[in-house]
């Protein structure tokens, strides 16, 4: 649908942004699908492909980094998680939307808390928005929320 240009944060998130360029580096996210779109609220991308059939990820998964300072506002690019704090893999978001309910909670002390932003949207918001408004159907890992027809990402790098 377009190119997207994200700009990482290696100084307030160094433990995500180093984990998501290991996998670009590997070429992980090659040929993956962004998988959910929740209208309104982000749009995910990580380790599946267009069939809904998933990727192997490292073992050991990345420790929790949302006490940054750096908080979920429209554009801004999260590493998602399951429920444990240090559980986020491959697997990544973007806002669609101001998310404070994603933010690191003001009365946790640590990092249990919240969904580890490491960067932001430099170009491309209109791609993220037209991804963001596509139909969705129950065809993959998140049903309800599965663009009806797979959004291919079909390269990832780095650009210095």
């Amino acid at each position: 649908m377009g190119d997207i240009t994200l700009q990482l944060d290696s100084g307030r998130a160094p433990k995500s942004v180093a984990n998501v360029l290991r996998y670009v580096k590997e070429k992980h996210y090659d040929n993956t699908a962004f998988y959910r779109v929740a209208k309104g609220f982000v749009i995910q991308m990580g380790s599946f492909d267009a069939d809904g059939k998933g990727r192997g990820i490292h073992p050991g998964p990345v420790p929790l980094e949302a006490n940054n300072g750096l908080v979920n506002l429209r554009g801004t690019v999260a590493m998602a998680r399951a429920e444990a704090p240090d559980s986020a893999t491959a697997e990544f978001f973007v806002n669609l939307a101001d998310n404070d309910p994603l933010n690191h909670k003001a009365d946790d002390p640590g990092n249990t808390s919240g969904y580890a932003v490491f960067g932001q949207v430099e170009s491309g918001m209109d791609v993220v928005d037209a991804i963001g408004n596509v139909p969705v159907g129950d065809n993959g890992p998140m049903p309800g929320q599965a663009p009806v027809t797979p959004i291919i990402i079909k390269k990832v790098t780095v650009l210095k």
